[in-house]
């Protein structure tokens, strides 16, 4: 691989900032930008190609930076100075590398026998959507949908809230109804005995009252507005998270309520009991 020099903010740079700043550009490029040990190696772990390493010239690298930069092949690598990779860096104290990931084509897998699939109803928090990819890592969800009009999964915000299970998690993007029907009727066609769970705080039943062992859909509704009418009326039973009596909080923050879910899920599977 070849490595150049930047000594201003030249266009290669500028694309290093729209690729960081800009929704559009990133997937009009195919590429985005992260940074950090953790979401390096794990997108190295996990198969993803990574295009470009940028890391500044006027510190001497960690032996991990150098054996990277030795053993992955890349297109094209960049040295900058201190100063453009402090303004460049999402951090108080600048990463030594950054990585310009190329995208990966939308999440089309093979479920396990009994899948537990989470969709996120028109996600419109970066933090949020981390750490709710996250919880789908550490709780062993299968895939995570993402509809309508929603964030960018690939702003760094996001990643950097994931922790690294961005690119751990399997995730697809359904714009509209037609695409959720269709998504949802493939999975009852695979799954006969598939259970689609709406998540809300006045619902009909506790979630630790239904049995969470075959296959489930849980629907997490948007920060905001909660889960749309039209998913609503999709969802073969609606639950909620009880809280406490003396509870000053009226919800839960849509991430929270969604890893209790998962979790028990997850506890009713390990101990064969709802």
């Amino acid at each position: 691989m070849k490595t150049k020099e930047i000594f201003a903010k030249d266009a290669t740079y500028q694309k290093f900032e729209v690729l960081k700043a800009n929704r559009n550009k990133r997937h009009r490029y195919q590429e985005f930008i992260i940074e950090g040990v953790r979401n390096i190696n794990q997108a190295l772990d996990y198969g993803w190609r990574i295009h470009s390493f940028i890391y500044g010239r006027d510190h001497e690298l960690s032996q991990w930076a150098n054996e990277l930069l030795k053993i992955t092949p890349t297109v094209t690598n960049y040295s900058l100075s201190a100063e453009l990779m402090a303004e460049l860096s999402g951090k108080t104290d600048p990463s030594e590398l950054l990585a310009i990931v190329n995208m990966q084509p939308p999440a089309i897998m093979g479920l396990s026998n009994t899948p537990v699939i989470a969709l996120f109803d028109r996600p419109s928090n970066k933090g949020n959507l981390g750490t709710l990819l996250r919880s789908c890592d550490a709780l062993g969800v299968d895939q995570l949908i993402i509809t309508g009009h929603s964030i960018d999964i690939y702003d760094p915000e996001v990643i950097g809230a994931s922790m690294g299970s961005f690119f751990k998690v399997p995730f697809l993007r359904l714009s509209d109804n037609r695409d959720i029907d269709g998504y949802i009727d493939d999975l009852r066609r695979q799954y006969p005995n598939l259970t689609v769970i709406g998540t809300d705080e006045n619902s009909e039943k506790a979630i630790h009252q239904l049995d969470l062992q075959s296959p489930v859909l849980i629907m997490i509704g948007n920060e905001k507005d909660g889960l749309n009418r039209h998913l609503q009326e999709i969802c073969d039973v609606m639950a909620e998270i009880p809280m406490s009596e003396h509870r000053a909080a009226s919800s839960l923050n849509v991430s929270c309520a969604a890893t209790v879910v998962f979790y028990e899920v997850n506890r009713q599977r390990h101990t064969g009991k709802s």
